[in-house]
């Protein structure tokens, strides 16, 4: 018999709605859904409070100690789903992680620079209120399911890397049709079939990583 391996991240794992997944933490050996309930957060609280104006390295930091508070308030019960999702207690966790990180820059030696020092100021000294900081999140939510889709894409959808590359080029990054067509070695009129193609496909990803992210309550 072989032994058993954990699941991939993506793509079975990465549709699984958040409520099974912490549905499965209950479970022995539940390494494999901490594996993907980091993968499906870690990015969104980096961006998070890099917005909130962390530096890369510390906003990379205020993830670690987000998941690290996640893992344990979750074990010792702390989680109650009746009073509110899932995403709202993280992004709660992240804001007052990115504060205190804030703070504590504030009173150490040297800032860094007037920008920073500014961003500092304005964070540390008025919290940003609920409504702007789901608005971040969200948007910020949106970018990393859009990621994930385009690797769901390439690795289990039937596309070939031509095909998602022209997507790319023209949908994503804005090169001119002409162009994209060029550097592809296809026909302008392919390169419209290919977005077309990419699209319809991607849509369907999104809405599909877009659930399983948000139906945890």
């Amino acid at each position: 018999m072989r032994d058993a391996q954990p699941p991939s991240p993506a793509p079975y794992s990465a549709t699984r709605t958040t409520t099974r997944l912490l549905d499965a933490l209950a479970q022995p050996d539940n390494q494999p859904v901490w594996t993907v309930l980091d993968a499906r957060y870690r990015p969104v609280i980096a961006a998070l409070t890099r917005r909130i104006g962390l530096s890369d390295v510390d906003a990379e930091e205020a993830a670690q100690q987000t998941l690290t508070e996640f893992v344990r308030a979750f074990g010792e019960g702390r989680y109650d789903r009746c009073k509110g999702r899932l995403s709202s207690w993280i992004l709660g966790i992240a804001h007052n992680t990115a504060l205190r990180m804030l703070r504590q820059r504030k009173s150490g030696p040297a800032v860094g620079s007037t920008a920073v020092a500014a961003a500092v100021d304005a964070a540390a000294g008025s919290p940003i209120d609920e409504a702007s900081l789901r608005t971040i999140w969200t948007d910020e939510r949106d970018r990393t399911i859009l990621a994930q889709a385009m690797v769901v894409l390439r690795t289990e959808r039937d596309v070939d890397e031509r095909t998602v590359n022209a997507f790319e080029l023209v949908a994503i990054r804005g090169v001119p049709v002409q162009a994209a067509a060029a550097q592809c070695g296809m026909s302008e009129s392919q390169i419209y079939v290919a977005k077309s193609r990419v699209l319809k496909q991607l849509k369907e990803i999104v809405a599909e990583l877009t659930k399983a992210f948000e139906e945890d309550e």
